[in-house]
């Protein structure tokens, strides 16, 4: 099994072959980022392996950076400047700012600009009757317009379509009539959900997705043939589980956001083998940490989530929070004369100043350098050589009074303060008590920064799983392969509507048995999204039980509301009524996933360190000599129940542990790094 994580800086290739775990690490190339995945799996040999399994950033990068394709959206008369309005939410630090303006509003970047955007005379009413017919001849007016402007490809959403999907149906059959065999979306298709914002945004999305995807999964399955691949190729979705990639070409906009989740997937896997159900995860790469929380072995899962503030994506999908701090974190002086770290990245081109690519400024790689964190000769397994004397220059060349010194020490704490904080955040947001959680720490810059970030997080441990820089990668190979199907349908639960939600959910459970081959061990899981009467948000992920829904069974589902609301909310109401409004079903199939090998234990041999490491600007900057002695370790040459007290070095291929003074360092397993304080 093969898999692939594609990030901003680096592409991450991970192989499990014969019981053993095979890495690559290739620089992400954005003027072809298929180049890389290709690079990286020629380099383990893809050719005898079974599934390829694929997460990335490159339709999220798209839509961040605005190179997008040019679509056309279709709304009812009237509506077509909803997605300039979006929810009318503002962040919580620019409710005071008259200036402040959404980044995909007209005054901004829109996804698709206004006059591409056009309103269709057609009405259809909330219980699903035709107020007013669709106007067909006004409707190839308006794609006229479209047609003359060259769009790519067509977004379509109507009001109340998600009950009634006639006029999309044909609006799209008009579509193929005057633009021809351009990628079309249905709102009423893509997401069949009450609230016509995220519905419009949702389809805008994979509008664009189609567009975007399409050449670049042509080019990937291309690729990997001419490697010898004649595996499967999945696709990782929103919540890392894995769809196959025709499959995931129907509906592109759950993959949008796939990278980030898989490291969640990762962590929940390894912590079920280490006995470490609660986790906090951070994946410190070199643009960001992205940050999400595993609770009793389960990731948190919205049904929604936002590529911007704002710009909201009807999928399933892990709640994971990103901030920007990495290793390509940019160090730069405040108006104030403070040090900052972030939230500007070098990237991968040029990269940091210590890369000898071109860049100029410093930043958090630079720093750890500059502190002997890091080994000049052996960083990224050894392909690249890091210039001690251009992070020097980088440093200095800050406009401040501070001492070289300063400069280095405020740089380093500052970068480790912002993942605290971020980490530390994220925690009180979920309402858990950081001192019961494990703080996982992965991403090629992770193991380096977290130890030091233990004390501020107030976290158990931390703990460093085996190839940390390639983590999120395996989390492919812990995923489970889905099926998701969902339906809005604003509906009082009691027991006269029992055979009308039996009717959704077997033909949501028939819908996704169809792809499925006969012989699929698949496993159905129901739940619906429901509230109070007349509130106006949502109780998500209800248990619904299977089988035949009758009186006994909505009862149930009462019941199950009120105990969810209940755990949630700390309040009960059972003397409202219960009102579902999206009911879902997930087929979860059979997928073999990885397995770490255990290490043995050591016997009468001794570990000895490969070398010893000065580590800089750690101690009083006012001391003549501040430097600290740290052994550094092979990482391979840890075995399990090894103990070591810090400050010390872990060195292996794709990564760095720093374990700092005060703390103690305990071997796992299967190779994990434990990190307590002593």
């Amino acid at each position: 099994m093969i898999a692939v994580d594609v990030g901003g800086t680096f592409t991450d290739v991970v192989a499990l072959r014969d019981g053993q775990i095979h890495t690559a690490k290739v620089s992400t190339d954005y003027t072809d980022v298929s180049r890389a995945v290709l690079d990286g799996a020629a380099e383990l040999g893809v050719g005898n392996s079974a599934v390829f399994n694929h997460a990335s950033t490159h339709g999220l990068n798209a839509v961040i950076t605005r190179r997008l394709p040019k679509i056309g959206f279709l709304a009812t008369e009237g509506h077509r400047d909803i997605l300039d309005m979006g929810r009318v939410w503002r962040p919580d630090d620019a409710i005071l700012d008259p200036g402040w303006r959404r980044s995909f509003g007209d005054a901004a970047r829109p996804l698709v600009r206004r006059y591409l955007r056009r309103g269709i005379r057609e009405r259809i009413t909330a219980d699903g009757r035709i107020l007013f017919e669709l106007d067909e001849d006004q409707a190839r007016a308006e794609l006229e317009v479209l047609r003359r402007c060259e769009v790519a490809g067509v977004a379509i959403c109507l009001i109340n379509a998600y009950i009634n999907r006639s006029h999309e149906e044909r609006l799209r059959e008009l579509v193929r009539e005057v633009l021809g065999d351009v990628p079309c979306s249905i709102s009423s298709e893509v997401s069949p959900l009450a609230k016509e914002y995220t519905r419009a945004s949702t389809t805008v999305i994979d509008a664009a997705m189609k567009l975007i995807y399409s050449d670049y999964t042509a080019a990937l399955e291309k690729g990997l043939a001419d490697l010898g691949f004649t595996g499967r190729l999945n696709f990782a979705d929103c919540a890392a589980t894995l769809v196959p990639s025709h499959r995931a070409m129907e509906q592109p906009f759950r993959i949008v956001f796939s990278g980030p989740a898989a490291g969640t997937v990762a962590s929940a896997h390894f912590g079920s083998l280490i006995g470490e159900p609660n986790l906090l995860c951070a994946d410190v790469g070199g643009t960001s940490c992205d940050i999400s929380v595993v609770t009793g072995g389960e990731a948190i899962v919205n049904t929604t989530f936002e590529l911007e503030h704002d710009l909201v994506v009807n999928a399933l999908a892990n709640d994971v929070t990103s901030i920007g701090a990495g290793g390509g974190s940019l160090v730069s002086i405040g108006q104030a004369g403070e040090v900052q770290v972030g939230p500007g990245s070098a990237g991968s081109t040029p990269g940091p100043a210590c890369y000898g690519r071109g860049g100029t400024e410093p930043t958090t790689t630079d720093t750890c350098l500059m502190m002997g964190i890091l080994d000049p000769g052996g960083f990224a397994g050894g392909k690249l050589s890091l210039d001690l004397d251009r992070a020097t220059q980088a440093f200095e060349a800050l406009p401040t009074d501070f001492t070289l010194a300063q400069r280095v020490r405020y740089a380093y704490e500052m970068a480790v303060h912002n993942i605290a904080e971020g980490v530390f955040n994220v925690a009180i947001a979920h309402g858990i008590d950081p001192r019961d959680y494990s703080l996982v720490a992965y991403g090629a810059a992770g193991p380096m920064l977290l130890p030091a970030a233990m004390d501020a997080v107030h976290c158990k441990q931390v703990v460093v799983p085996p190839n940390p820089g390639l983590f999120s990668a395996l989390g492919l190979l812990s995923a489970d392969q889905t099926y998701t199907a969902n339906r809005s349908a604003y509906t009082i639960l009691s027991a006269d509507v029992a055979p009308r939600i039996d009717a959704l959910f077997t033909e949501m459970e028939s819908q996704i048995s169809e792809r499925l081959d006969a012989s699929t061990d698949v496993t159905f899981e129901r739940s619906y999204d429901g509230h109070l009467f007349g509130q106006s948000w949502e109780t998500p992920f209800v248990p619904v039980p299977g089988g035949t829904i009758d009186a006994a069974a909505i009862d149930t589902m009462i019941a199950s509301f009120h105990d969810t609301y209940a755990e949630r909310s700390g309040n009960r109401f059972e003397f409202f009524p219960v009102e579902g409004v999206t009911f879902r079903v997930r087929a979860v199939l059979d997928t073999p996933k990885v397995e770490y090998p255990e290490l043995r234990v050591r016997g009468d041999e001794t570990l000895t360190p490969v070398r010893t490491a000065t580590l800089r600007f750690l101690g009083d900057l006012d001391a003549p000599d501040d430097s600290q002695e740290a052994p550094v370790y092979d990482r391979v040459a840890l075995q399990s129940g090894d103990e070591l007290d810090g400050p010390l070095i872990v060195d292996e291929g794709l990564s760095t542990t720093h374990v700092c003074a005060g703390q103690h360092l305990t071997v796992g397993r299967y190779g994990e790094l434990v990190i307590t304080r002593k």
